[in-house]
C-alpha cells in the first residue's frame, strides 16, 4: 500500500556526514512506501549527489539552525504525518508501517514515538544506562488509557526528556504550527514536547525498538556538551515542572547523564 501522501520523513542533512546514505537506505526499505525529502541549510556536493542518486527532492533552508531546518523540514512535509530523520540515524524497516497504523487507530493523535537502540562505533547498543532510565521514566506511557493523560505525559518529562527526538512521528492535523521554538540549542526537543503536553490527544508510545540513534563524536549533542551549553538549558526545562531548589538539584543529577554520550562508556 502507497502511504506517499500519508506519511513522508523529512531528512534534516547538515555538512557532509558520511552517515547520510545509510540513513536514506533505510528509508528506502520500509515495508509501505511513505514520502522522503531532504532539507539542509548547508548545500553541498555531497547532499546533492544523494538526493539526485535516490531521486528525492531537496529544499534548501536560507535561515539556518537546528530548530530552524527542523521547522523548515515539517513545513516541506505535505502529508498528514511527519517524521523529522536525522541524517545519522537509521530506521527499522518496520518504523513507518508501525507508526502509521497506530496513528491511524487514534482518535486524536498528536505525536507518536518509539523505542530505540543506540548505534556506537558501528555497533548496535540495546541497553546501557540511560536507556534503561528512559524507558523506566517511559513506562507509564505503555497502557494507551494513560496517553491521553495531560498530568501523566508531564510526570513522564518532568524528571528528563526521554522521548527520542528522531523517533518521533507529528500528527500536522494536530499540529498546525511549528512545533520547536528558537533559542534552545540543546534541549530544543525537550521543550517541544512539554509545550505539546498541554494539548488534548495522544501521545502514542510504541516500546520497540523501531529506530537507530547514532552516537559519534561529529554529532551536535556532542559537540554542546563539550562546551556544557545543556546544564543552563536543562535547568530552564525543570523550572516548568518544580520549584528552584529541586529543579537546581535535578540538573545536578542530569548533568551525569551526559557522559552517556562519551562514546567510550
Amino acid at each position: 500500500m502507497n502511504h506517499r501522501k500519508v506519511h513522508t520523513f523529512a531528512i534534516c542533512a547538515y555538512k557532509e556526514s558520511s552517515f547520510l546514505e545509510e540513513c536514506i537506505l533505510s528509508l528506502k526499505k520500509q515495508t509501505v512506501r511513505s514520502k522522503i525529502i531532504i532539507v539542509t541549510s548547508t548545500p553541498n556536493d555531497l547532499i546533492r549527489e544523494m538526493a539526485e542518486k535516490y531521486e528525492i527532492p531537496l529544499y534548501v533552508n536560507q535561515n539556518g539552525g537546528i530548530t530552524q531546518d527542523w521547522n523548515f523540514a515539517y513545513q516541506m512535509a505535505e502529508s498528514d504525518y511527519v517524521t523529522i530523520a536525522h541524517q545519522d540515524d537509521i530506521y527499522s524497516s518496520h518504523y513507518a508501517e508501525s507508526v502509521i497504523a497506530r496513528m491511524k487507530k487514534s482518535k486524536d493523535p498528536i505525536i507518536c514515538f518509539t523505542d530505540y537502540y543506540e548505534v556506537r562505533n558501528g555497533k548496535k547498543i540495546c541497553s546501557n544506562r540511560n536507556l534503561r532510565i528512559k524507558r523506566m521514566l517511559l513506562l507509564p506511557l505503555r497502557l494507551s488509557l494513560l496517553q491521553r493523560r495531560i498530568g501523566v505525559r508531564r510526570l513522564v518529562l518532568a524528571f528528563g526528556c526521554p522521548i527520542c527526538c528522531p523517533s518521533v512521528t507529528f500528527s500536522k492535523r494536530k499540529i498546525t504550527k511549528e512545533p520547536f521554538q528558537a533559542g534552545f540549542r540543546s534541549d530544543e526537543d525537550w521543550e517541544a514536547w512539554e509545550r505539546l503536553s498541554w494539548l488534548k490527544g495522544e501521545y502514542i508510545y510504541i516500546p520497540r525498538m523501531l529506530m537507530g540513534h547514532r552516537i559519534h563524536k561529529e554529532s551536535e549533542t556532542t559537540n554542546i556538551l563539550k562546551d556544557h551549553a545543556r546544564s543552563q538549558e536543562d535547568y530552564i526545562m525543570f523550572r516548568k515542572f518544580w520549584p528552584d531548589l529541586i529543579a537546581r538539584k535535578l540538573t545536578q543529577l542530569y548533568a551525569s547523564s551526559e557522559k552517556s554520550n562519551d562514546l567510550d562508556v
